[in-house]
């Protein structure tokens, strides 16, 4: 076997292989006289069907497997000899050769990017602060108030946060328009349910009041024959009803989780809870701009190979998502190109992160995973069992393991750039709107 290597580009590159006939023909026979020997064919004894028969029936198949296992060997012999790192899997095409001995091949495939880390030293990060205190617990207990809110009627005119029941019917140029009608409609106001200018027409009704209004739709509504038209609506305002809600008190609480109803304990377990939360996401954040400092100082080239293999791991991701949602996938076409840079943002950093965690011995330690499986078991009601179910197999605390490199890459990350702390406000961190 002999092999040329020339280089395409930065990253592909061509091997002109070639295989000696004499070797094919002769693993052929060898693979095909071993199939005879079960082979059954009427007429015939087992094992007593004439070699040429079997050749005539199996000769092809024999001869596309002795043919692709002998271009996996010499490739991969090739490659290693020359010390490449393939990235995703070779192209054959066949030469055309005038030889008589030898079949020729060329392998177009492509190898790793040689990766040489940036400097840091430039790199800015901010690092996100927030303490939580009896002002964060007060936020959150009142966020678990409001999701258990009950309602009840009142005679005073709707305002934002009640619940309100209307009948409506839209007409566009006098005539009702689909999906303009509705009776008996169930919704609160200020949460965005219905269009700004709807609700502000329901806001300051009473119950049993009745009214028509103009509305201009945004020019980007999602029913083309009504964007950026002006319909007219009547609307009757049937039942009003103002929120109520719950009492800081035991049976709050027992609806918490807490057994014997204890506000104290109920405070504490939020406190710790949110304590958690608070941590994990201003990891989160705090990775983000890692991951951000990593790629901007260490601009590298993505193998094709391997962006494309990322983008059909996103796309069938989506697909089980949508399925486990109950949404139909035909009717859901999904584009390779929605999840282009998602893709190649995920296998840009995956280069890096190797080569980083090698070249700095960044590799996570048993003690870091230990600590990081009894941290994530505390919010379990039994901790000890959760870290006995991660130990048990240890192929279990490969995710876990690879968090923690990830949490060493960042502090090696954090120890070279400039760094600064930020205070966090806490409803922006948590996503929460006012």
């Amino acid at each position: 076997m002999e092999a040329t290597t020339a280089q395409v580009n930065e990253l592909e590159r061509r091997i002109d292989l070639s295989i000696a006939i004499a070797n094919v023909e002769k693993e052929m026979d060898q693979r095909l006289k071993r199939m005879g020997k079960n082979m059954k064919m009427a007429g015939f004894r087992p094992g007593k069907v004439p070699f040429s028969m079997v050749r005539q029936q199996y000769g092809e198949q024999a001869r596309h497997e002795v043919l692709s296992e002998e271009l996996d060997r010499v490739f991969g012999e090739a490659v290693t000899a020359q010390k490449m790192r393939v990235a995703g899997y070779p192209r054959i095409e066949p030469k055309v050769t005038e030889s008589t001995t030898e079949l020729e091949f060329t392998a177009i495939f492509e190898v790793y990017p040689e990766i040489t880390l940036g400097d840091l030293a430039s790199a800015e990060v901010e690092r996100p602060v927030l303490e939580v205190t009896d002002a964060e617990i007060d936020k959150t207990l009142e966020i678990l108030r409001k999701q258990r809110v009950s309602y009840e009627d009142t005679d005073r005119a709707a305002a934002k946060e009640d619940r309100v029941v209307i009948d409506f019917l839209g007409k566009k140029d006098g005539v009702p328009f689909q999906g303009g009608e509705a009776k008996d409609y169930p919704f609160v106001l200020g949460q965005g349910m219905m269009l700004p200018d709807f609700e502000n027409a329901v806001e300051g009704s009473k119950a049993g009041e009745f009214k028509t209004f103009d509305l201009a739709f945004p020019t980007d509504y999602h029913a083309p024959d009504l964007a950026g038209q002006t319909v007219q609506f009547e609307i009757t305002v049937k039942q009003i009803q103002a929120p109520k809600l719950p009492e800081l008190d035991a049976e709050f609480a027992k609806g918490m989780g807490i057994a014997d109803g204890d506000v104290t304990k109920m405070r504490a377990e939020i406190e710790t809870n949110l304590k958690r939360e608070v941590k994990r996401r201003i990891e989160t954040k705090l990775k983000d701009q890692v991951m951000d400092a990593l790629i901007k100082s260490t601009p590298i080239t993505v193998p094709s190979a391997l962006l494309e293999n990322e983008i059909q791991r996103l796309m069938q991701a989506a697909r089980q998502d949508m399925e486990q949602r109950g949404m139909k996938i035909k009717d859901m076409p999904i584009q390779p190109e929605w999840f282009a840079d998602q893709a190649k943002r995920r296998v840009t950093l995956g280069l890096i992160l190797a080569e980083v965690v090698k070249s700095e011995k960044l590799h996570a330690t048993p003690e870091q995973v230990r600590t990081m499986v009894e941290e994530g078991a505390q919010s379990y009601e039994q901790p000890e069992e959760v870290i006995r179910w991660y130990y048990a197999q240890p192929q279990r605390l490969q995710e876990v393991e690879g968090v923690a490199i990830e949490n060493n890459v960042v502090e090696w990350v954090l120890s070279k750039a400039k760094v600064t702390d930020k205070a966090e406000v806490f409803d922006e961190l948590m996503g929460q709107k006012n």
